[in-house]
């Protein structure tokens, strides 16, 4: 082994933005999609920010014909003035130093999101250009800056009235960095801003997408905030009763709001947020939330003799059976688990969103006594359902996937016991399993058939999704339980792959086992194990060559390339059983040919993601068709 010389002149000193053009993902978790629409979040969370502070109630977001982004608000503008400690321009260090910024004390902002510094600079760094136009003082000053290097000093570039403010920034993704893409998706943009604009009372957010042939614009603006918010969560579903129960107050400089409402479904959707950044992990407001609505429906259903005395508690999750909720705080010095906020910990906001829920749902349950019922009622209901859904639960608890009694015999396992090597089949039928059993790479390839279409977990209780043996059977073979029992480290096979005929029956199934993974094992999703086979739509065979493809414009590119004529034979597979076990094997599960699509799940976007699953998998019809009728555009028809 060559003997390698470690000493002094190994160590390496990153200045100023190199360090983030090193290492990006540490700033801005990815250089996927996902970071690349987390530059825009950074620079709207500062606009928010002026908001917050009372100084701001327009915010502007467009994506540029060359794919920039331009983020125009109408705040104080960032000052211009000189920063003592560097003898340089106040905006130049905002977005050419890390951990600077007017958020760590000093009265710039009471509360607010971006609390490290790096934001601005950060999406500085990371773009190939960026140019900042400030109004102040009645002048329009400018800078602009190339991958984080200053281009000339601030200047003025021209006048404005001496009361008109704010803040304009130009950026272009560096595509050193994003090297996946560099295309913002305006859905992405949309479905975030939509949120801020929830979470900011008053706010008014305006996207435009100026990109030839993508022109749209949206506003957000609700007057009712979180209410609201709540309301759009709920849209696709049927409420428990009519109101928003909504809380509010200040409590230890913590400022507390929280809004919600019950539905007839068996979800919980609780959405945390801390100076309105979204906290994935929750902490200690949703622990405060949490402990004041257990502690208060009991308390109110024993005063009422809706609850005996001989009668257990509800619990926590009996009382959020189909609650839809939203709970936001502001706090002065919020503290986060690392730049991404996936967690607040400090313990006075529990103490705050306790108190101040507590309080005032009290107060609104005896108010409306009929509301308090409907509640109490639903949250007995759930309980008498997990009392019989335990037996289940602790079935798949106490058996493991090796056990013959834990599995039905159709369950063909592979040799290999290195969950990483290992792969499973969900697949649909008994003649497809078939064919995949035969195909499959035994050592490391599991086929699990299913009979038929699985429970829409979406319309059904615990007890009863429990109890569906297709169900049983996919929880003991992954092996990691569900919802509080959930644990990564026991996964089985680090891939999952639905498999199911493409055809509109196979669609319908594999929208059914994604509603099962998301609402009881989401983070599979979350993690990338979940993946969607994509099996052949056509065969084409001419002059004894054979060719499959696997969409209808590859099936034109390949007609358009053997010439079309009498001799050409199409084939269009109806289900993966016409396929025989080579044929399978060769297209679809072949690891050096197959074609798989990872199904991810973007955090930024789970509240939209939830409406979504409800619109297409709960009760209520009429979102569903708006649904359909709305995105029907989009499928093609095909002559061939």
């Amino acid at each position: 082994m060559a003997e390698q010389n470690y000493g002094g002149d190994q160590i390496q000193i990153l200045k100023g933005l190199e360090a983030v053009r090193k290492r990006p993902g540490m700033y801005i978790g990815s250089t996927s999609s996902r970071g690349l629409h987390h530059l825009v979040y950074e620079i709207v969370d500062n606009a928010v920010d002026e908001a917050l502070a009372g100084y701001c109630d327009t915010i502007t977001v467009t994506i540029n014909q060359d794919n920039s982004i331009t983020v125009t608000d109408n705040g104080r503008g960032v000052p211009v003035e000189l920063n003592h400690d560097s003898g340089r321009p106040a905006i130049e260090v905002v977005y050419t130093m890390l951990h600077a910024g007017g958020k760590f004390g000093g009265g710039g902002y009471k509360v607010s999101g971006g609390l490290h510094g790096v934001g601005a600079s950060v999406v500085n760094a990371l773009s190939e250009w960026m140019e900042v136009q400030v109004k102040r003082h009645g002048h329009i000053y400018m800078q602009r800056y190339e991958r984080g290097n200053i281009c000339y000093d601030l200047k003025i570039v021209g006048d404005c009235p001496e009361e008109e403010t704010g803040t304009k920034v130009t950026f272009l993704p560096d595509s050193e960095i994003f090297q996946e893409t560099q295309v913002y998706e305006y859905d992405i943009l949309k479905q975030r801003l939509r949120e801020m604009a929830f979470l900011t009372k008053g706010i008014k957010i305006i996207l435009t997408d100026s990109r030839e042939g993508l022109e749209q614009e949206r506003t957000f603006h609700y007057e009712g905030g979180i209410k609201e918010f709540v309301e759009y969560l709920n849209k696709s579903k049927d409420a428990l009763y009519d109101q928003i129960v909504y809380c509010e107050g200040m409590k230890d400089k913590v400022q507390v709001e929280v809004a919600f409402q019950h539905n007839d479904g068996y979800n919980e959707v609780i959405d945390s947020f801390v100076n309105n950044i979204k906290t994935p992990e929750g902490g200690t407001h949703l622990t405060g939330f949490r402990n004041a609505l257990t502690k208060t429906f009991n308390d109110y259903a024993r005063s009422n003799k809706i609850l005996k005395d001989s009668d257990p508690s509800l619990t926590g999750d009996d009382i959020r059976e189909g609650l839809t909720a939203i709970v936001s705080v502001k706090i002065e010095d919020p503290q986060f688990e690392g730049q991404t906020k996936q967690k607040l910990g400090n313990s006075i906001a529990r103490s705050a969103v306790d108190s101040i829920v507590s309080e005032q749902l009290t107060y609104f349950l005896e108010q409306n006594p009929s509301i308090a019922k409907s509640i109490c009622e639903k949250s007995m209901l759930a309980q008498r359902a997990r009392d019989a859904a335990r037996k289940a639960r602790d079935l798949t608890r106490r058996k493991t996937a090796l056990e013959n009694t834990a599995l039905p015999g159709k369950l063909a396992d592979c040799s290999d016991k290195d969950p990483k090597n290992c792969e499973i089949y969900i697949v649909e039928g008994d003649s497809a399993g078939g064919s995949a059993k035969t195909a499959r790479s035994r050592a490391t390839q599991a086929i699990l058939p299913l009979r038929g279409k699985i429970l829409n977990v979406e319309k059904a209780r615990l007890d009863r999704i429990l109890g569906n043996a297709e169900i049983k059977a996919m929880i003991t073979a992954f092996g990691t339980g569900i919802h509080e029992d959930f644990d990564i480290n026991k996964l089985r096979y680090h891939k999952i792959i639905i498999m199911t005929d493409a055809d509109v029956d196979g669609a319908h199934i594999a929208t059914l086992l994604l509603t099962f993974l998301y609402r009881f094992m989401p983070e599979l999703i979350r993690q990338g194990h979940v993946y969607l086979a994509q099996p052949p739509l056509y065969k084409i065979e001419k002059n004894k060559k054979q060719w499959y493809a696997y969409s209808d414009d590859e099936l034109n590119n390949i007609m358009t390339e053997i010439g079309r004529d009498q001799n050409n034979k199409v084939q269009r597979y109806k289900g993966l059983g016409e396929m025989d076990a080579e044929q399978l094997w060769d297209t679809t599960m072949d690891p050096a040919k197959r074609i798989l699509l990872r199904v991810n799940m973007d955090e930024d976007a789970e509240s939209e993601l939830d409406v979504t699953f409800s619109t297409l998998m709960g009760d209520k019809v009429e979102p569903r068709r708006d649904f359909i009728e709305a995105n029907a555009k989009y499928v093609k028809n095909l002559d061939i």
